[in-house]
């Protein structure tokens, strides 16, 4: 009887534990789904082709936002370029190089660590450092680098955990018919992980693209009609457009339609790059063996 009224509490706990987790997946989505809905109502008059592909024109109240959208592109794809490798390389060091120990435990705190900073510290740290010190100056190089910092530990540790996540036999196996550590790693281990390394990259993507601390202070320009001809030249960045519209002006009321207009084109660009990521990684995870 004991064991009957003990499995049973058990039971209603686990039923209440998942309906808590249920209900709380249901209340994120709810207010996801309405946040995009309420950007969609006030923005999609604003999408028309005009909007897409001219330059903003009578103090940023008319016009367009391509140099935005084109300049939002080349600091994201920098910053991806920057960070991709480096966190690749950085993971495999720690989880198949590295000796297990304090130090590299004081490492991987450190990395969790900088995940944490406010993207404004690492837009300080980009002024003075590229800007300033390399002197840069205010360019697509110089937020790209300070963009691929800030998302570095992300890709990082979703590197580590993909990298963990192969099993061992694998390495085991390529290592007992004398392939070299590295070829096992290059050969084996890393395709293997490629599909949980793309996830770390999705997830940096949508960082980068909608940050706007770090650019305002290493790449944003408040306005230019010219598209960027070098990596040195300034450019126009659909977050700091945001901002700028929204704070900056004197007809703020005037430009609430581009303001949201501006939103909703740069979460369909996050969304079209992450599309793209999350179909390479599935087609990657159709392939694999195991």
């Amino acid at each position: 009887m004991m064991a009957q009224s003990t499995m049973r509490w058990r039971y209603l706990k686990q039923k209440i534990f998942f309906g808590v987790v249920r209900l709380s997946a249901l209340i994120i989505s709810l207010a996801l789904f309405g946040i995009l809905a309420y950007i969609f109502f006030h923005g999609f008059r604003a999408i028309t082709w005009d909007f897409l592909t001219l330059s903003p024109t009578d103090s940023m109240t008319a016009g367009g936002i391509m140099p935005a959208i084109v300049g939002t592109l080349y600091l994201t794809v920098g910053a991806i370029a920057v960070a991709l490798p480096l966190g690749i390389v950085s993971a495999i060091y720690l989880t198949e190089y590295a000796k297990q120990g304090r130090w590299v435990r004081i490492i991987r705190i450190g990395v969790n660590c900088l995940a944490g900073v406010p993207s404004v510290v690492f837009g300080l740290f980009g002024l003075g450092f590229f800007v300033v010190f390399l002197k840069f100056g205010s360019s697509i190089l110089a937020g790209s680098l300070t963009l691929g910092i800030l998302i570095l530990p992300t890709i990082i540790g979703a590197s580590e955990e993909a990298l963990k996540a192969v099993p061992q036999t694998f390495r085991e196996a390529s290592l007992a018919l004398g392939v070299s550590k590295w070829q096992t790693i290059s050969r084996i281990v890393l395709p293997s992980a490629l599909p949980g390394i793309l996830t770390g990259a999705i997830l940096g993507v949508g960082r980068a693209a909608g940050e706007t601390a770090p650019i305002m202070f290493t790449a944003a320009a408040f306005f230019t009609a010219a598209l960027p001809k070098s990596i040195f030249d300034e450019v126009m960045a659909l977050p700091y457009h945001i901002y700028v519209l929204a704070t900056a002006g004197t007809n703020i009321e005037m430009t609430r339609p581009l303001q949201y207009g501006t939103a909703l084109v740069l979460i369909a660009l996050v969304l079209g790059i992450d599309l793209i990521a999350i179909v390479i990684r599935s087609s990657m995870r159709r392939r694999k063996r195991w």
